[in-house]
């Protein structure tokens, strides 16, 4: 059985963080969310087939011809035009049965073991609390697929459509034969509707652990959040000096170094190169990315230090994302809260949006710098090679659209 990840999306929901690396390469804990995405598959399938578009040689760079001893081989979107259009791309490769999963959405193993055993074609489905908001599965009598009705005012069910599939190799024709969308795209959901109409069963395998699309930048610090929560206990593989103060779970990987005074609070991972310290305080579900530099008396809360980013002494990070390299100067604080309380808004593509978060910090682009004693304000997003002067206050996004 084959497992055909879709990862040709560009990610515009997710900028800055995406501007310079595709969506799927971003990093939850310890490994990138397609690698996520595959270890969850890798136990029932033979072989990877990864649908690539925006920045795909990154991908392929990243993950190579092979993952976790199964070979791994690449099909090119060139233009997104739908998810039934993505599939399409792997009939070159796949000559079997295939189970379809998104390469920036972390679901659990059970999830492709029930599409496997659910053998033919299938689709998943989970319950949630307000179905209005998804594509909603109705169901025979005997439970397989009748139909699916996106985001119905007055839904039939309270079965969500979660995007993963499964399907033998003549799916393909039905691809070819999908017609385009008002959207203009070709969608996988019309094509199932092909396959009903040829009264085709198409089972529905049910699941109820994680789904979390990572779409947006603060659902990066929920897929840390998620994935730290699997942390138990203390692997010290790096450098721990005498007086360090550990609590919880905490992974420090080889070659990173906590310096003296340093306090832990886990769930936290310290990867490989990082040096932490002295007397910082990492709390939260935080990750400090590979060579990435914590200094002197700076506290970092539920964020995420992408590789090589360095936060000077005396400075607060929470509830935040920083790219690559960012250098945020001494005494650069952030601010994560509302003096009203209210819930974080942070826009997305123009628009104004409810994180529904209460503690949101700053979403920070790649190789930004920020002077000594820079203020930045909860919800902004700071664009790719961004610069703020000594005693800049950033009250607004800067970043171009």
């Amino acid at each position: 059985m084959y497992g055909v990840v879709l990862a040709a999306g560009r990610g515009t929901r997710m900028r800055p963080l995406t501007d310079q690396r595709p969506k799927p390469l971003l990093p939850v804990g310890d490994r990138t969310l397609l690698e996520h995405v595959l270890d969850a598959a890798r136990d029932v399938v033979d072989a990877f087939v990864v649908v690539t578009g925006y920045r795909g040689e990154q991908i392929r760079e990243a993950i190579g011809e092979s993952y976790r001893d199964h070979p791994v081989d690449y099909v090119e979107q060139t233009e997104p035009r739908g998810t039934a259009h993505a599939i399409a791309q792997a009939e070159p490769v796949v000559d079997e049965r295939f189970v379809v999963l998104n390469g920036d959405v972390l679901v659990d193993p059970s999830l492709p073991r029930a599409l496997a055993d659910a053998g033919g074609t299938a689709v998943a489905a989970t319950e949630v609390a307000d179905p209005s908001s998804y594509g909603v599965i109705s169901t025979t009598s005997d439970g397989t697929l009748a139909r699916i009705v996106e985001k119905p005012a007055d839904p039939p069910t309270s079965l969500a459509n979660v995007g993963c599939y499964a399907f033998e190799p003549d799916i393909f024709e039905y691809l070819d034969r999908t017609p385009e969308s008002e959207r203009g795209e070709y969608e996988v959901t019309t094509t199932l509707e092909l396959l009903v109409d040829d009264d085709r069963i198409i089972s529905v395998a049910q699941y109820d652990g994680t789904w979390l699309d990572v779409g947006r930048p603060w659902e990066l610090l929920t897929a840390t959040e998620t994935a730290l929560d699997d942390l138990d206990g203390q692997r010290l593989a790096g450098t721990v000096e005498d007086g360090v103060h550990l609590h919880g779970p905490v992974v420090v990987e080889d070659g990173a170094t906590l310096r003296s005074g340093v306090s832990v609070e886990g769930p936290v991972v310290i990867r490989a190169g990082a040096e932490v310290g002295p007397n910082a305080y990492i709390r939260g579900a935080t990750v400090v990315g590979p060579d990435a530099h914590v200094g002197h008396a700076v506290e970092v809360k539920n964020a995420v230090l992408m590789a090589g980013a360095s936060v000077g002494h005396q400075s607060y990070v929470g509830d935040s994302v920083l790219g690559r390299h960012v250098n945020f100067g001494a005494g650069t604080n952030v601010a994560n809260l509302r003096h009203d309380g209210e819930n974080i808004r942070l826009t997305v593509k123009g628009d104004h949006v409810d994180t529904g978060r209460r503690k949101l910090g700053v979403i920070v682009g790649d190789e930004v710098k920020t002077g000594i004693n820079t203020s930045l304000n909860a919800g902004v997003r700071i664009g790719v090679g961004e610069r703020t002067g000594p005693g800049e206050v950033v009250t607004r996004d800067r970043v171009s659209e």
